[in-house]
C-alpha cells in the first residue's frame, strides 16, 4: 500500500515537470474562477464569502474547473501505467481516446446535474427528511459503484474494452475496502490542503490573498494528476491480484 501510494504522489510530480502543459489546464481553470471569485467579494471575510458562494458567474466557473480536472486524467492514467513513459502517454490513441472521451462526457453530464439540474429526489416527489435520507443514500451508492468501476473506467483509458462495469465489479470484489483506502490517500491530503488555503485566504489578511489562491490553483492540478493516479493504481493493483492484463484483459 504504502509503495502504491508513493507512486501516486511521486507519479504526479514527474507528470507535472514532464507534461507542463497539460498539468497547467485546471491550475489556470482554477485561477480564473479565483479571479471571479475575488471580484465577487469572496475572500473579504465570511460574509463576503456567504454571498459569493451561490454567485451564477463563479458555479459557471465551478463547473469549468470540474471538466479542467477531469482532462489530464487521460494522458497521466497512462503516463503511470506505461512505467512514466511522457512520449507514450501523450499520444492520441485510437479506440483509447474515444472511449475515455464517452467516460469525460458521462461525468462532465453528472458534474452538470449536481450544479445546475433538479433535484433527482424532487423529481421522484420526495420533500423534507425523506428527501434529504434519500439524497444521501444515493450518494452512497454512487461512491460504490465509483469504487466497483475503477478497473473497468481505466481498462477503457488505455482502449481496452474487454473490461466493462460487471466485469470490473467482479476484479474489484476482495479488494473493495483496499481500493478505497489508496483512493483517499490520492484524494484527501491536496483536498484538505485546498480547503485549508481557502479558508486561509477568507480569514486571513488580505496581503495574503493572492500568494495563498495561486499556491490553492498548483495544488489543485496536482489533485487532478492524484484523483486519477489513485484509481489508476487501484485498477492496476486488482486487475494484477486477479491474474488480469489490464491493457487487454487477457489472462496473465
Amino acid at each position: 500500500m504504502k509503495t502504491d501510494i508513493a507512486s501516486i504522489y511521486r507519479g504526479a510530480w514527474a507528470f507535472a515537470l514532464a507534461c507542463p502543459l497539460l498539468f497547467l489546464v485546471p491550475v489556470l481553470v482554477e485561477l480564473a474562477q479565483h479571479i471571479v471569485e475575488w471580484q465577487a467579494g469572496m475572500y473579504n471575510g465570511i460574509a463576503g464569502a456567504k454571498a459569493a458562494e451561490t454567485d451564477p458567474l463563479r458555479l459557471q466557473f465551478g463547473f469549468a474547473k470540474t471538466l479542467a480536472i477531469l482532462l489530464p486524467g487521460y494522458w497521466f492514467t497512462r503516463y503511470i501505467l506505461f512505467d512514466r513513459d511522457a512520449a507514450r502517454a501523450r499520444r492520441i490513441e485510437w479506440p483509447a481516446i474515444g472511449l475515455w472521451l464517452i467516460l469525460f462526457a458521462l461525468n462532465a453530464l453528472q458534474q452538470w446535474w449536481t450544479l445546475f439540474g433538479p433535484s433527482l429526489t424532487g423529481l421522484i416527489g420526495l420533500t423534507g427528511t425523506a428527501a434529504q435520507w434519500t439524497g444521501y443514500a444515493l450518494a452512497l451508492l454512487g461512491a460504490i459503484a465509483g469504487i466497483y468501476f475503477v478497473a473497468w473506467t481505466v481498462a477503457w483509458t488505455l482502449g481496452n474494452t474487454a473490461i466493462g462495469p460487471i466485469r470490473s465489479a467482479r476484479i474489484v470484489a476482495g479488494s473493495f475496502w483496499r481500493t478505497v483506502l489508496l483512493i483517499l490517500a490520492g484524494v484527501l491530503p491536496l483536498m484538505i490542503a485546498h480547503y485549508a488555503l481557502s479558508f486561509a485566504a477568507i480569514f486571513g489578511p488580505a496581503l495574503l490573498d493572492w500568494p495563498l489562491l495561486l499556491l490553492d490553483a498548483l495544488v489543485v492540478g496536482l489533485l487532478a494528476l492524484t484523483m486519477a493516479g489513485s484509481n489508476a493504481v487501484a485498477a492496476r493493483h486488482v486487475t494484477m491480484k486477479k491474474g488480469i492484463d489490464l491493457a487487454t484483459g487477457a489472462a496473465r
